[in-house]
């Protein structure tokens, strides 16, 4: 989990530093307030580099979860905000190589290893203590995704959980393409007005 940091961090750093360890020991309002305070962000630099929107609202999503599932691992060292947005570029740049080929000048990261100002940070294999802390976060995440209804959570699941493409989870489903992914634009916006719930609740 995160420790203490020597390294002066400005007032916004400072209050996500606070705001991640809160949701490291399960508070869901800290949880929420993390990711609707970058998701427009992160969303707008993603639109950038896949210029889809559907696209980019599925790799936002994905970015946080990633983020979400390591918060053990984040070092106070480094802004919120500068781990957040390396995680979503590094997923986004294997989004692109897998699904369009597009190649870059330098590596892209597996999954849950990130390199932040030339440091890598990789996950190790979690002990016992830390396996029950990703599986709180995760049970976290799936307590918003019962909240909504059961068209959508089949949705949800299949397209992040499976990892499911659309016309994968239209062939599963019976649905014509179109409609799943309006539906999982419906499901996803759902999704974050839950997050904006919470976050206003004392």
């Amino acid at each position: 989990m995160a420790k203490d940091t020597k390294k002066e961090l400005s007032g916004r750093a400072k209050t996500d530093l606070i705001l991640v360890r809160k949701a490291c020991s399960g508070d869901e309002k800290a949880f929420a307030r993390l990711m609707l305070r970058y998701r427009d962000s992160v969303y707008y630099m993603l639109l950038k580099m896949v210029r889809n929107k559907s696209d980019a609202e599925d790799l936002t999503l994905e970015a946080f979860g990633k983020a979400f599932a390591n918060l053990g691992y984040f070092s106070p060292d480094y802004a919120f905000s500068t781990w957040i947005f390396k995680i979503a570029t590094n997923n986004c740049i294997d989004f692109l190589r897998k699904q369009k080929g597009i190649h870059f000048s330098f590596d892209s990261l597996p999954d849950f290893e990130f390199e932040i100002n030339g440091t890598k940070l990789k996950s190790p294999i979690p002990t016992p203590e830390e396996g029950m802390i990703l599986q709180q976060r995760f049970d976290m995440l799936h307590s918003y995704i019962e909240k909504l209804k059961p068209n959508y959570r089949e949705l949800i699941h299949l397209r992040y959980f499976k990892e499911y493409s659309y016309e994968e989870i239209a062939k599963a489903l019976h649905l014509p393409l179109g409609t799943v992914k309006v539906q999982l634009f419906r499901a996803r916006n759902m999704l974050y007005k839950l997050l904006e719930e919470t976050d206003v609740k004392e």
